[in-house]
């Protein structure tokens, strides 16, 4: 928790810091670049590191890594703060220590939950992320007003609670096999996706949708000049509230086999308001309810499909695994921004939303032809029986009155 809120207030006040150092607007979009940039490059090389070293070593050596970089910001403040050039660079670290850190800390999870628990603490992993970016934004932006050097302080001091954390975990013995070649083991990871039709599906399923929904915030953004910055707040932030109900939801209720076909329908129902909002000069009211239905829905998806990666996935190439999916993830988020711009100069608020809830009711029609192309598009989560012994810790387990049906195979 203490980790994620950290990397959340980081995507403020690197930008924050840049503006203020500069007084350009154009550097505070580089310092966001230079931050979310790792995301793009890192992912891949980033799973093949973490599934040939210790989950726990990379995720202490990155937590020390991500302390050190911020005290050295903090450091330069009181000579006037760093330059433009080592304020990026020390943005990019960041960026790259926390991939690192979340590809590590989706490897070492199995190894602490018993497979009985999985998509609870997946669950409960979902909903800090949701509550880290509803506190951890805005508050970054009320500390850098307080005083420019605090949300920096701040991360400090989480960084090394964070550190301290893991002494309270017990080892557990880690990837005991031969390594093999660094090129085959490259392709072990694609093979292992391949392998699976859910998570195949999932990725083609989710890097779509979030195109979409990420491009339709660009629109509300793009329409908003003349709206009181309160209400711009609050509708972006029902995402975040919807995505910490949908994974409290998901942490009492199982998933349902079709959750992927769910998750698509109800991205077409939501961008559906937004296109009938911006039309009847409605817009802040629908877009908000569609923002809280997608953020809803993909927290309760991400449960899914994080339990699926978790319980399916040999844990040797889980790393791996899960890099290709969050590199299709983030690819989508950086051509929604371009996307958005060019729907809104080109035909307007409404325009573009239209085209938007369009282009993802026919998407999802499109994949309803028959059942082979559901199969493909929309496949089904898997349902099979338990197979492989329980991790030996158990502190991240959470309590239920019964014990959850298995999402599938786990791979020895």
């Amino acid at each position: 928790m203490a980790s994620t809120i950290g990397s959340r207030t980081f995507g403020v006040a690197y930008p924050l810091l840049a503006l203020a150092q500069t007084g350009s607007p154009a550097a505070a979009g580089l310092a966001g670049f230079a931050l979310a940039v790792p995301m793009l490059v890192f992912y891949i090389p980033g799973g093949l590191l973490v599934d040939r070293v210790s989950a726990r070593t990379i995720m202490l050596v990155t937590e020390s890594g991500r302390w050190l970089t911020v005290v050295a910001v903090l450091l330069s403040m009181p000579g006037g703060g760093p330059s433009l050039p080592w304020l990026m660079v020390a943005a990019a670290f960041e960026g790259t220590l926390w991939v690192l850190y979340t590809l590590a800390e989706t490897a070492l999870l199995p190894s602490l939950v018993r497979p009985t628990m999985m998509w609870r603490a997946m669950a409960k992993s979902e909903s800090v992320g949701h509550l880290a970016s509803l506190v951890g934004r805005p508050l970054s932006g009320y500390l850098f007003g307080a005083g420019r050097y605090i949300p920096f302080a701040l991360n400090a001091v989480l960084f090394v609670v964070s550190w301290l954390f893991f002494f309270a975990l017990r080892r557990v013995p880690e990837r005991p096999d031969a390594e093999p070649p660094l090129l085959r083991d490259l392709s072990a990871g694609f093979r292992a996706l391949m392998d699976q039709p859910f998570l195949r599906g999932s990725i083609l399923v989710t890097t779509f949708t979030n195109l979409m929904v990420n491009a339709l915030i660009m629109i509300f953004v793009a329409g908003s000049a003349g709206m009181p910055s309160l209400a711009i707040g609050l509708v972006l932030a029902a995402s975040g509230v919807g995505g910490m109900l949908g994974s409290v939801v998901a942490f009492f209720r199982e998933p349902p086999r079709e959750v992927l076909m769910i998750h698509g329908w109800t991205w077409v129902v939501a961008l559906a308001l937004a296109a009938v909002g911006a039309g009847v000069h409605a817009g802040p009211p629908f877009f908000a309810m569609a923002f809280f239905a997608t953020g809803f829905a993909g927290a309760f998806s991400n449960v899914a499909i994080r339990s699926a990666e978790a319980e399916n996935i040999d844990r040797r190439t889980l790393a791996r695994v899960v890099g290709v999916s969050r590199l299709a993830s983030h690819g989508a988020l950086c051509l929604a921004s371009p996307l958005g711009g060019l729907l809104v100069t080109g035909l307007g608020v409404t325009g573009g939303a239209i085209v938007l809830s369009v282009t993802m009711a026919t998407a999802m029609a499109l994949a309803h032809p028959g059942a082979k192309v559901r199969a493909v598009l929309l496949p089904r989560l898997p349902e099979t029986r338990i197979d492989g012994e329980e991790p030996v810790q158990e502190e991240l387990s959470l309590r239920g009155d019964k014990p959850p049906r298995r999402f599938g195979h786990v791979m020895r």
